[in-house]
């Protein structure tokens, strides 16, 4: 009951957030051309959407034997993030007041969602499609290559591995480890993909400035949430963070070159029907204008 109560105020919250920026950033005008053009543009940006869709599907049901193959491969890390860092985490609770739980909570389980759903939605607004097909793959690749290190590596977060370090989110508002716990397990921390998917859209934000003023200082302050709440709360590592950070640039520019290429494909291939036929009766390869 518990979880489907989360869930539903995740719903509500991130689509309060979504209508609030949309009216802070669209104009009547891209709702009545979307509208007119919503069929062309769904057929423009489907592969991507199947894609994607397919790949979190896969996810989502091979999440178990992930989990189960992680333990089997037994590869813990922690130890050495841990030596690496210190008690980094533990200073950044102890130096931050205690009263900016309620706000930095709000942040990680509300604001994440908001970020990574409100994103496209702004983007399929826009008459090209460029920038969704581009957030759509970099999304895929975060996701991809995150299941890829949560199945090679255990890493416990600071909260589950230091007894300097509270799980303060955990410990104060208990129904939200319902809800994360139901998405991924605890041993899912390197990198943070709260961090690099939150960057992924904070960089298209700053990308699409022009179209959207007003989205770009909604995102960053949103962005610098999420990032230090993954800290602050206990979840995450610095290293995480970092690495994080790290994934989200690395699938951006990935991003872009897959969409160039497949882009630039499409492109010839169309060419290629459109290319007249050469007369073969011309030597010289001159194409006929004279049909029978």
């Amino acid at each position: 009951m518990a979880l489907i109560s989360m869930a539903v105020l995740t719903a509500l919250t991130v689509l309060t957030g979504l209508s609030i920026t949309c009216l802070l950033c669209l104009e009547p005008r891209q709702l009545r051309r979307t509208a007119s053009e919503f069929g062309s543009r769904l057929r423009t940006v489907a592969p991507y959407l199947g894609a994607a869709a397919l790949f979190f599907l896969t996810k989502r049901a091979t999440h178990e034997y992930s989990v189960e193959l992680s333990h089997a491969l037994d590869w813990d890390i922690t130890a050495e993030l841990y030596a690496i860092e210190g008690e980094f985490v533990a200073d950044l609770q102890h130096a931050v007041p205690g009263a900016t739980l309620e706000f930095f909570s709000v942040m990680y389980m509300f604001g994440f969602p908001f970020l990574v759903v409100t994103a496209p939605i702004l983007y399929f607004l826009l008459p090209s499609q460029r920038h969704l097909k581009e957030l759509l793959i970099a999304y895929l690749l975060n996701y991809f290559l995150g299941a890829i290190c949560y199945t090679l590596f255990i890493a416990y977060g600071p909260r589950n591995y230091l007894s300097t370090v509270n799980g303060l989110m955990y410990d104060f508002y208990p129904s939200t480890q319902d809800l994360t716990g139901a998405v991924s397990a605890n041993t899912d921390v390197f990198p943070s993909l709260h961090t690099s998917l939150a960057v992924v859209v904070l960089v298209f934000a700053w990308r699409s400035r022009r179209e959207y003023p007003r989205w770009f200082p909604i995102a960053a302050f949103v962005t610098a949430g999420v990032v230090f709440s993954t800290m602050y709360l206990g979840i995450h590592w610095l290293l995480d963070v970092v690495a994080g950070a790290a994934l989200g640039v690395g699938s951006i520019y990935a991003a872009e070159r897959f969409v160039d290429r497949a882009e630039g494909d499409a492109e010839r291939g169309r060419g290629r029907e459109q290319d007249p036929v050469p007369d073969p009766d011309d030597e010289d390869g001159i194409t006929s204008d004279v049909s029978d």
